[in-house]
């Protein structure tokens, strides 16, 4: 099974960039993998594409040896598997609100002896059947990263125990709905917010877990100062819509 590139910098104590790919196509993913990031995240809980957009993603990432994290859509076992059999690197559930929630989301997501995962094995990412059975059980638990979204104030009270938590890998702190969901959209630096972010990353740590988020290029610094290893720092939509704009604005100077 193909090392892990995030885990690999990560669990070596150093960091991992990430970008989002929006545009559902496989080319896309493919640019922003020549780019050098070492993770891709693409996105099914709010974009439409389908499994075979998906793949392609995946595929073209990988030809790039770059990792793929998938956030899933809030539902049943299979669709939080469905992308790792596709060979995902990764997934990120959303919106965990308490300590049972958690939970389920490792039993369903780590083969024995951490969890319950259903087992398949002939897709690729056990190598169509062509990787021994216990490996591919063994390899999926250590190379597959599982990663718990925190994005509202319902899990905060179990905020330590759901850190502590066996199984998975990162906490990823969601600033976007968590400023909706306290009342406050869009102010990134509301104190709550503020107050949130640096204690996500503080219990991850002290329990074992990478700390991530996502954010502004300019505000890298003080992410890595609060402990945050792991930071989704672009998406490919936000590119290319200020490079049309700026087009458009020399076009219409130019006389």
């Amino acid at each position: 099974m193909r090392e892990s590139r995030v885990l690999r910098k990560l669990r070596e104590g150093e960091a991992a960039s990430c970008f989002k790919v929006n545009l559902g196509d496989g080319q896309a993913s493919e640019i922003a993998s020549i780019s050098g990031f070492d993770c891709l995240w693409i996105d099914r809980e709010h974009l439409a594409q389908d499994w075979s957009v998906l793949a392609s993603q995946i595929w073209s990432a990988k030809a790039h040896n770059t990792d793929v994290m998938v956030r899933v859509p809030r539902g049943s076992y299979s669709d939080y598997i469905k992308p790792l059999e596709m060979d995902a690197t990764g997934i990120m559930v959303p919106h965990i609100m308490s300590l049972d929630d958690a939970r389920k989301v490792v039993e369903m997501t780590r083969f024995h002896p951490i969890g319950k995962r259903a087992i398949d094995g002939g897709s690729a990412d056990g190598a169509y059947t062509n990787m021994d059975f216990t490996s591919y059980l063994k390899q999926s638990n250590e190379q597959k990263f599982i990663v718990l979204q925190i994005e509202d104030p319902e899990p905060l009270d179990e905020l330590e125990e759901i850190a502590a938590l066996e199984g998975y890998d990162m906490l990823f702190f969601g600033p976007g709905d968590f400023s909706q969901a306290i009342g406050a959209p869009g102010e990134w630096n509301h104190p709550k917010l503020v107050e949130t972010r640096k204690r996500v990353a503080e219990v991850a740590r002290k329990h074992g877990k990478f700390a991530a988020t996502s954010g502004s290029i300019d505000m890298l610094p003080e992410f890595r100062s609060l402990g945050y290893q792991f930071v989704s720092i672009g998406a490919d939509v936000v590119g290319l819509s200020l490079y049309c704009k700026q087009l458009q604005e020399k076009f219409h100077q130019t006389k």
